[in-house]
């Protein structure tokens, strides 16, 4: 129960990802839907497309660079259709979610840390 760690019975949780390659939803954890998303995701913007995204062309682009970065062009794309943050509910200590929600964070790019911030608001019993 988050009342336990933060004396907050009722309120509001937010959960945020601190990245543009790697998002925050809700959705049901099943196998065979986490494929379909996948799949979706994949449909609406390739990893391996004929178009070549212009973020990873490293010959035009010129700010925010690091010396080892990646191909990630459809990374960013992807996250525009899924978003960085979500704000639950809390009651009576406990995130107020439906019976089949769970949190995720979908990882667009490719795996490494990241960091999320959690941040509980509300009132305290």
């Amino acid at each position: 129960m988050l009342a336990e760690h933060t004396g907050i019975t009722d309120g509001t949780v937010l959960v945020f990802s601190k990245h543009t390659t790697a998002a925050i939803v809700v959705t049901e954890h099943e196998p065979l839907l986490l494929e379909d998303m996948a799949q979706m995701l994949e449909r609406l913007v390739p990893h391996t497309a004929h178009y070549r995204y212009r973020h990873d062309d490293m010959t035009i682009r010129t700010v925010n660079r690091m010396p080892d970065e990646p191909e990630n062009g459809h990374a960013h794309c992807q996250h525009l259709f899924l978003g960085a943050s979500i704000q639950f509910p809390l009651a009576e200590g406990r995130l107020d979610l439906g019976q089949w929600q769970r949190i995720f964070l979908v990882e667009l790019d490719r795996p490494r840390l990241r960091q999320v911030v959690v941040q509980v608001s509300g009132v305290c019993e």
